[in-house]
């Protein structure tokens, strides 16, 4: 009965995997709710892992490109990656916020929200900075592309 229990854990999860990539620990709560046991769980992470169907840097890669995309900053995207339970090692190496891509990204939003206007006041700026940082830009992006 266990081993019937654990292809069909690896079922779902290849199922799951066919729609999008996602992180192990996304997997974990997803199998966790259709009630799987925790060690047929383990056994079906571990064989999908091994077997390259499952791969936290493959999910990190494409939920960056993702996320960027759609205008959200370094800062906000590993807060995000950290809560879908991706290891900080991974998120450090494919989430460089020096990379010249976000300063693309920071000006691009900029440009989008604001469309090259000038703020009148002070309270404009910091609602101007408010935004970005909302976005998850860093402090020294914002100020940069606010000047």
């Amino acid at each position: 009965m266990a081993a019937r229990m654990a292809s069909s854990a690896k079922h779902v999860a290849v199922r799951l995997l066919s729609r999008r990539e996602h992180s192990a620990e996304e997997l974990r709560q997803k199998l966790t709710k259709r009630e799987f046991e925790a060690d047929e769980i383990a056994t079906a992470l571990l064989e999908l892992k091994q077997g390259d169907w499952q791969s936290d840097e493959r999910y990190a890669e494409a939920y960056i490109r993702s996320r960027r995309l759609k205008g959200y900053g370094p800062v906000r995207i590993a807060s995000e990656l950290r809560d879908r339970g991706v290891d900080e090692l991974i998120v450090d190496r494919y989430l460089s916020a020096d990379d010249d891509v976000w300063w693309q990204a920071i000006v691009r939003e900029y440009q989008k929200k604001y469309h090259g206007s000038q703020f009148e006041d002070y309270q404009e700026k910091a609602r101007r900075m408010r935004f970005l940082q909302y976005r998850g830009f860093s402090l020294d992006q914002i100020h940069e592309v606010v000047k």
